[in-house]
């Protein structure tokens, strides 16, 4: 699938794959791409869960209050609760080698 030599996949990767398997045009296939993940942001914003059959579930989880220090000065920084996105291989995905 990867396009380029470097170790990265990058979204205009994904659309090309989607122009090379499908045939439709670039344009097309970049709103498609992008309909996907917009999506996928929101239902994350909103806190719900994505669950992909075969490739992984992603959720999003509260981040704990904590101290940290800063590496400069050594002073102690409070680190606000935030939330986090999680990322849950499915069976698929982790059996890669």
């Amino acid at each position: 699938m990867r396009c380029r030599e470097e170790s990265a996949l990058i979204k205009l990767d994904i659309i090309n794959e989607v122009v090379n398997k499908t045939g439709i045009t670039k344009t097309k296939a970049e709103m498609a791409v992008e309909t996907v993940f917009d999506s996928m942001k929101r239902a994350l914003e909103q806190g719900d869960r994505i669950e992909l059959r075969g490739f992984g579930v992603f959720n999003v989880k509260p981040r704990k209050t904590g101290i940290g220090r800063n590496p400069r000065t050594g002073a102690e920084v409070s680190i606000p609760p935030g939330k986090a996105v999680r990322f849950k291989p499915g069976k698929e995905l982790q059996s890669l080698q």
